[in-house]
C-alpha cells in the first residue's frame, strides 16, 4: 500500500509539467542560496587584498573599453589554483583582488591568454602595437585588430559620474579622486587608457 502511495506521488510529479517545474525551480533556488549567501560573510570575498585600490581614472576608462569591445569573451581574468596554470599565468586569482570591480572579469572562456597578471609583462608600445594589428607581433594570433581606439578620445565629462556610480557600491573613491578625474583623462585616447589597464592588472600577489 506505502509503495503504491509512493509510486502515485512520483507518477503525479512527472505527470505534472507545472508541478515539476515549480520543484526544479525551488530545487534551484535553494542550492544557489546555500552556495551564494555564505560567501557575503566571508572576509576572503569581502575584503580587499593587501595595497588594493580603486582604478585610477585612465584605467577605469581603458576598464570600460576593455568591456565594450568585448575583449573579456576571449580572455579570462581567473587563473585556476593548479601547478600548470600558475605556472603559466602567475599566482591564482584572488576574490579579494575584485572586490572593486563592478562587474568583476572572471570567467572560464579562453581563446586568447589570461589577462589578471598581464600588468608589467609587456611594454607599452608592444601593447600599441599589438592592439592596432595583433599579427605584427603575433603572427598565428586571431585576435581582431583595433585600430580607431588610437583615433578615439576618453571623455573627461564621463569620469566623475562614473567614480560617483561606483562610490554608491562601495569602491572608496575620494572627493579628490571624483575632482580631479577630467583632469587625469584629458587628452588621453581610448588606446592609452586600455593600455593603462592592462598594465595595471595583477600587480599586487605575486
Amino acid at each position: 500500500m506505502a509503495q503504491h502511495k509512493a509510486a502515485s506521488g512520483h507518477e503525479r510529479i512527472e505527470t505534472s509539467n507545472f508541478l515539476m517545474i515549480v520543484l526544479i525551480l525551488l530545487t534551484v533556488a535553494v542550492g544557489g542560496i546555500v552556495e551564494i549567501v555564505p560567501l557575503y560573510f566571508q572576509k576572503s570575498t569581502t575584503q580587499p587584498v593587501e595595497g588594493l585600490k580603486p582604478y585610477p581614472a585612465l584605467q577605469l576608462a581603458g576598464r570600460d573599453v576593455y568591456i565594450r569591445e568585448g575583449c573579456y569573451n576571449c580572455h579570462s581574468q581567473m587563473i585556476r589554483p593548479f601547478r600548470s596554470e600558475t605556472l603559466r599565468y602567475g599566482a591564482f586569482s584572488q576574490a579579494g583582488e575584485y572586490v572593486y570591480d563592478h562587474p568583476f572579469q572572471w570567467g572560464s572562456k579562453r581563446t586568447g591568454p589570461d589577462l589578471w597578471r598581464v600588468g608589467g609583462k609587456y611594454s607599452n608600445e608592444w601593447h600599441r602595437i599589438h592592439l592596432i594589428n595583433p599579427r605584427d607581433l603575433v603572427p598565428e594570433s586571431n585576435m581582431p585588430a583595433y585600430p580607431w581606439l588610437e583615433r578615439a578620445a576618453v571623455d573627461p565629462a564621463e569620469m566623475a559620474p562614473k567614480m560617483e556610480a561606483l562610490r554608491r557600491v562601495g569602491v572608496p573613491y575620494t572627493d579628490e579622486d571624483i575632482a580631479k578625474a577630467g583632469d587625469e583623462v584629458k587628452g588621453k585616447t581610448e588606446l592609452e587608457a586600455l593600455i593603462a589597464y592592462l598594465q595595471g592588472l595583477g600587480l599586487l600577489v605575486k
